[in-house]
């Protein structure tokens, strides 16, 4: 079970909804990111620790973390063709 909660940002939602591997995604996104969205071969943007970026399960993703409130919200995702 992940330790933080991963919400979807209208855009990124619509993304998923049309990407045909969409459960093993949220599957990956739970057992990496879910635990330590830090980790998991992802980096930083533009110098802010908590505006992030990754390739999740072939998806390239990029995310917020609000460590405060122990969430992560997908704002953009690139699911693979």
């Amino acid at each position: 079970m992940s330790r933080y909660a991963i919400a979807y940002a209208p855009v990124a939602e619509s993304a998923l909804k049309q990407y045909s591997g969409a459960a093993g995604f949220r599957a990956a996104m739970a057992s990496t990111l879910g635990r330590d969205p830090y980790g998991h071969g992802s980096t930083a943007v533009g110098g802010e620790r908590d505006r992030r970026e990754a390739t999740i399960a072939g998806v390239f993703i990029r995310y917020y973390v609000a460590e405060n409130i122990v969430k992560i919200t997908v704002v953009r995702m690139v699911p693979p063709p």
